[in-house]
């Protein structure tokens, strides 16, 4: 029997509800945009349906406008990896804003990828209310 390709689509992206992390619970869906008003506690991001990808290496990047550290400066994105648990997975990325929400601002391109192949990909543009 020929294997199945794997199939990655993205299911939502924009403001969830509050996350957490440590339930297997994804956040619930409130708004699609990309335009996020920065508040702390907004919650923002996307959401994917993996199909016939169990046990494949997807890696994930949150690129930041440039938040800082406690030197001042510009951390790195936040990347890493995840395993396809199973073979009709979904899976968030996403972050929420905190204080100082001022390095908060401007684009963040958040991205999955397999391999060599971005598999999803949404930018976000963060601004403050005046």
């Amino acid at each position: 029997m020929a294997k199945r390709k794997p199939e990655i689509k993205m299911r939502s992206f924009g403001i969830y509800a509050d996350w957490d992390p440590d339930t297997k619970e994804l956040p619930r869906f409130l708004n699609a945009t990309t335009r996020v008003e920065a508040k702390v506690g907004v919650e923002f991001g996307f959401i994917i349906n993996a199909k016939n990808c169990k046990n494949l290496e997807l890696d994930f990047c949150i690129d930041h406008p440039g938040i800082l550290d406690a030197d001042g400066k510009r951390r790195e994105p936040f990347d890493g990896s995840v395993y396809v648990k199973s073979n009709d997975w979904n899976f968030y990325l996403g972050d929420t804003i905190w204080e100082p929400v001022a390095d908060k601002i401007g684009l963040w391109c958040l991205f999955l990828s397999m391999g060599d192949t971005i598999v999803a990909q949404k930018t976000f543009d963060l601004y403050q209310a005046d």
